[in-house]
């Protein structure tokens, strides 16, 4: 075998290049390929779209995901990596259907009032509805007098304002509105907020949270809870326009939402907050941190970051909107104390005893998240 330093023989060239080509021609053919199938979803797409049907089939995409991988595993492919390809082919398919079905309105010509359009989440929604061929309204701190003008022959009206703003809200609201105007929040609590939207208004309501935030460029997949008030099927044109921007509609008591709620954004919110209190409190040198992190803890150095770079207020309107929240976070804080005695004894043992209850109560869902963090790792690694 010649140096590495010196070139290779011309035979060992031609062969090069003769392989080359003919993977180039491949790559070519997969193009065309790729071409051809976006072809045919733009078939699909027009089909779903004279019948109203909807973008996301999650038991279509995992039934076809599974196909591959089964035929790959017989022709001797790395099944991961064949899944990869499908999933990325299979989630562009659904962003460029959802773009399309995004210009159309579940209620055409609908007329909708965003209250709060000039916040940040409200101006995002109203860009939604606008697209999709609804008349937007916006009514915002310094437009109260023309409530009455503004509620004029709505079909929806969307408040869209501080947690602790939104009952009084709503109560000043409702007699301005139609009998059959559909009243909506997008608030992180629900009970609350429903309740006075309920008492303020005789007609359809539901609470909305859509757990995503305006920088989101796509809904594909992206989860919006409805917590019903009154009328659901007056509501249900307004659920069917989040779907068909590719969300998925989740339907739940509103106690429900808010008990679990305190535990998938207060509490981890707030965990996270006091970890990178944490590191700022010892002056951690965030560089050398991630220099000499892994990806999984450069995952969760990335995650404290991504808290600190958006709006105090919006967390702490998050954290602080209950006293149920709150009473949660004073026993997760209890929770942690009981720890001390752990390190101040030295005792590994107890620990340990710990570790393996609470594993054998994570189990279930264990291997979930080793698979999906192991994907997220490779993902960062292949960015970064």
């Amino acid at each position: 075998m010649p140096p590495n330093d010196q070139p290779p023989p011309d035979e060992v060239r031609d062969q090069l290049d003769q392989l080359r080509q003919a993977i180039d021609a491949i790559d070519h053919d997969m193009v065309a390929l790729l071409k051809e199938r976006q072809e045919q979803v733009d078939k699909v797409l027009q089909l779903k779209k004279t019948h109203g049907l909807s973008v996301y089939h999650p038991a279509r995409e995992e039934n076809l995901i599974s196909e591959k991988r089964r035929i790959g595993r017989a022709v001797g492919l790395d099944t991961d990596y064949l899944e990869d390809i499908f999933r990325r082919i299979l989630r562009q398919s659904r962003v460029e259907q959802t773009a399309q079905l995004s210009r159309r309105g579940s209620r055409p010509g609908a007329i909708v009032l965003v209250v709060g359009g000039q916040g940040a989440m409200g101006d995002y929604l109203s860009g939604w509805f606008g697209q999709a061929g609804y008349r937007v309204r916006c009514l915002d701190r310094d437009d109260w007098s023309q409530a009455a003008t503004l509620c004029r022959g709505i079909d929806l009206a969307l408040i869209s304002v501080p947690i602790e703003s939104t009952s009084a809200v709503a109560r000043r609201l409702g007699p301005y509105l139609p009998a059959t105007c559909v009243l909506t929040d997008v608030t992180s609590v629900k009970q609350q907020p429903l309740e006075a939207m309920l008492e303020a208004h005789p007609g359809p309501v539901i609470g909305l949270h859509p757990l995503f935030g305006p920088a989101t460029t796509t809904l594909d997949k992206q989860v919006v809870v409805a917590t019903p008030g009154r009328d659901r099927p007056a509501c249900q044109w307004l659920l069917d326009q989040f779907a068909d921007w590719g969300a998925i509609v989740l339907t739940t008591r509103a106690e429900d939402h808010d008990d679990i709620m305190g535990i998938v954004q207060a509490l981890r919110h707030f965990a996270t907050f006091i970890f990178g209190r944490f590191l700022y409190e010892q002056r951690v040198r965030l560089d050398e941190a991630l220099e000499f992190s892994s990806p999984i803890y450069r995952l969760e150095f990335g995650m404290v970051g991504r808290l600190f770079a958006q709006d105090a207020r919006l967390y702490s309107e998050i954290i602080f909107a209950s006293p149920e929240r709150r009473s949660l976070l004073k026993k997760y804080l209890a929770s942690a104390q009981t720890n001390l005695d752990l390190i101040a004894n030295d005792d590994r043992t107890g620990f340990e005893d710990q570790f393996r209850r609470i594993a054998e109560w994570f189990d279930p869902f264990s291997r979930q998240a080793l698979r999906e963090s192991t994907y997220l790792i490779d993902k960062l690694i292949e960015r970064f």
